[in-house]
Parts: structure tokens; sequence; C-alpha cells
């Protein structure tokens, strides 16, 4: 993966607070919610992942191989509209967050190539005056020079639960034991890739969430971000 050197230098003028995590975690919900309290962008980087996952689907490309993943990556059309997301022309806002999208969006995350294809993407969403972005890499890759980094957690159970309430609550039909084992594969597939693992960087902060309501997590870093 190449990286634009400028890019990097013309990106530090911007504040970037980066929070990057395990899957049900929470850090979507918490990073939104940073968003709105300063006024910042807001970046889903998983989204973008899960739209890759949905192509792939559509266009019956098998999940290892990488060339023609990062091809099609590379062709997509995404636009975000307030709480709406397009993917080549379609309206696919529900249909990326399903369980299914979940798992294919961490399998094509493991594609260098397609990997590549997003970065450029994921970079044009740091805009004035600043950006609060989620992921898995932010902290390592995408946005490096973030102003605050922050390593947001809970334990496997905790987020299984979460993610069986989130699933009830929109009437769909789950199992909390396959949730939670597919949680610890997804788990295995995004610590252990060659490339951009999900790891903790010695300069973020650790914030494990299982005790910890939204409201609380947000204020924590809100106030990390103030000292930072």
């Amino acid at each position: 993966m190449v990286f634009d050197t400028q890019d990097l230098l013309d990106h530090h003028k911007l504040p970037v607070i980066a929070i990057d995590g395990p899957s049900a975690s929470g850090k979507g919900s918490v990073a939104q919610l940073v968003a709105k309290h300063l006024g910042f962008h807001y970046l889903d980087s998983g989204a973008l992942y899960r739209l890759v996952g949905l192509a792939s689907l559509w266009q019956d490309i098998d999940l290892t191989d990488g060339i023609r993943l990062g091809a099609a990556t590379s062709r997509l059309k995404i636009h975000f509209d307030a709480d709406l997301i397009y993917l080549d022309g379609q309206e696919v806002s529900a249909a990326i967050r399903t369980e299914e999208m979940g798992k294919r969006a961490s399998a094509v995350g493991a594609q260098p190539l397609v990997r590549q294809a997003l970065f450029a993407l994921q970079r044009s969403f740091l805009q004035a005056p600043g950006l609060v972005a989620d992921g898995r890499d932010m902290s390592t890759v995408i946005f490096p020079q973030a102003k605050l980094k922050v390593f947001l957690t809970a334990r496997v159970e905790i987020r299984a639960q979460r993610r069986h309430k989130q699933l009830i609550s929109k009437g769909i039909s789950a199992n909390i034991d396959i949730l939670t084992k597919d949680l610890v594969d997804r788990d295995g597939l995004d610590t252990s890739r060659q490339t951009a693992p999900l790891i903790k960087t010695a300069d973020a902060f650790l914030l494990d969430t299982s005790e910890m309501g939204i409201e609380q997590a947000v204020q924590t870093i809100l106030t990390w971000y103030k000292l930072a």
C-alpha cells in the first residue's frame, strides 16, 4: 500500500479522533455521539467494507479472490445521504447491516487490494472542522496522525448480548450462542490478518465499555480529547 506523504502532511492540519475496536463493541454509536457533540464529520469505515461485501455477493466474487475484489472495489459508486447509504444507485442502508454482511466485511477486509482501493475514500472524509472515525485501522493506517486514538472494546459475552438485543429489537431472530461464536471468529480474522490487523497502538487510550453506558463512554472520550 502506497501513501502520499503530502496528503499525510495536509491532514495534520485538521483534528481527528480515531476509534478502533472489535465488532459490537459499541464504537459506532459512541463515535457518532462524539462527532455530534463536537460538530465534527463522522466516518463509519466498517460500512465501506460491508458495501464491498454486498457488492461481492451481487457480483458473485469469491471472498478469497483478492484481485477481483480489489478491482470491484475501485469501481464502486458509493454515496452517503444523511442516514441513507447508496451502492451503485441502490439504497442499501439496511441490507449492509445484516450479520452475513458483517462476516463478509471481515473477509474482504483481509484483502490488501480492497484496503488499498478504499484508502483515499476514507481519507476524503476528513474535512473541517474535524473528524471522528471508527473502524479497525483508523489509528494505525488511515489516520496515524490522529489527535486522539481510542481502542474501544468490551468482553465478548457483553458484545454478543448487545448484538442480540439490537437484532431482536429490529424483529430479527438471533441465537446468542451463535452470535458469540461469530464474534469470536470475526475477532480472530480481524486481529490475525497480515494487512492492517486490529491492534491497540501504544499511544491509544483503552476504553473497556463492558460495564459502561454509551453516554459515559462518550463523556470519557470528550474529556480525553480536551486534554489531548
